[in-house]
């Protein structure tokens, strides 16, 4: 079970805003990401040991795993002047987890876009939706059903993203 709620807290962090925002000119620079859902708050029961196993699992997925505290994983991103001028959004990072995109609509603010994951840990379908307030900050939800490891499941996790600096400091950008 820990390792199917770690699976799955990739995905919601994966998908906070992996669309492109079109009438919304988004600042580069250090944005926070913050995912809370009722599934992260088991995470305060994983064993140190199990953790930094993990932490291992998702570093073979090319992916840092973000602070979980109080049913919130909070992590760190840069986006490059590139990423902004692509209107590229924070998080961006899906095909880590083996999901793909398969329809995403946008009207002015709004975002929505529908993913499919199929692989071994994870199988089933999703959605990501959103709005972003200004430049500097979005808001959304991001739902899943299918199956990690063969557990069936149903979440969701709300987040909520914000600039935070125009320098990354030591942050990397998304590949």
């Amino acid at each position: 079970m820990h390792r199917s709620l770690y699976v799955l807290t990739l995905v919601f962090t994966s998908f906070t805003a992996s669309v492109n925002a079109a009438d919304v000119s988004i600042k580069p620079g250090l944005w926070e990401v913050t995912t809370t859902s009722d599934l992260l708050n088991f995470a305060s029961q994983i064993p140190a040991e199990q953790m930094k196993n993990l932490n291992a699992l998702a570093k073979e997925y090319g992916f840092d795993v973000p602070e979980i505290k109080n049913g919130a994983a909070k992590s760190t991103t840069c986006m490059t002047e590139e990423m902004a001028k692509q209107k590229i959004l924070p998080g961006a990072v899906q095909n880590q987890v083996g999901c793909t995109v398969n329809k995403v609509t946008q009207n002015g603010h709004y975002y929505h876009m529908a993913f499919t994951c199929v692989n071994a840990e994870l199988n089933g379908n999703g959605t990501a939706e959103g709005n972003f307030t200004n430049a500097e900050t979005f808001t959304g939800v991001t739902k899943f059903s299918g199956s990690i490891q063969n557990n069936p499941i149903n979440e969701q996790a709300n987040v909520d993203g914000k600039w935070l600096a125009n320098s990354c400091e030591n942050t990397k950008p998304a590949k």
